[in-house]
């Protein structure tokens, strides 16, 4: 304990809400709501969206003009044909392991069928295949990002 928190007593009160902001971190939910005893409790956070997470830009393609992104940024990914969803709330990887290469990159060709992320739930790792065949046109998430359920994570046309 810290000189601070030696001097302080928490209240019960206070104490749930610090275990439900930490269960909040560990798992990357966005709310937690409990209600015992006739006390109702809800913890959430704001999720900020920086432009970094638009998309996902390979190294090799960089050096391509701005204008290039701009489409799949424009519109509203959520109602693109080709969106990808995440099935779960979870933690999502772009690679099977550190050290391996990314599963997609902007630009690739996938197939029906093929892994495009994994999505870390509960200590299981789920593999997400591509619901279509076609180019990966966006990616919306960083790896070892949370997840919710239904936020869409690429975009294949």
């Amino acid at each position: 304990m810290t000189g601070k928190d030696q001097g302080q007593q928490q209240s019960p009160e206070q104490k749930i809400i610090r275990d439900l902001a930490d269960l909040l971190n560990e798992t990357g939910l966005s709310e937690i709501e409990i209600e015992k005893d006739g006390l109702k409790v809800r913890v959430a956070r704001s999720l900020t969206i920086t432009a970094s997470h638009v998309a996902t830009v390979p190294a090799a393609a960089a050096t391509a003009s701005a204008s290039s992104a701009v489409p799949a940024a424009a519109i509203d990914p959520s109602k693109h044909p080709g969106a990808v969803k995440s099935p779960m709330v979870g933690t999502a990887y772009r690679s099977p392991e550190p050290s391996a290469p990314p599963f997609i990159e902007i630009g690739s060709r996938v197939q029906q069928g093929d892994t495009l992320l994994i999505i870390e739930a509960m200590k299981t790792m789920n593999q997400i295949p591509a619901p279509r065949s076609g180019t990966v046109t966006a990616i919306f998430f960083e790896n070892g990002q949370p997840v919710e359920f239904g936020e869409v994570l690429a975009v294949i046309e």
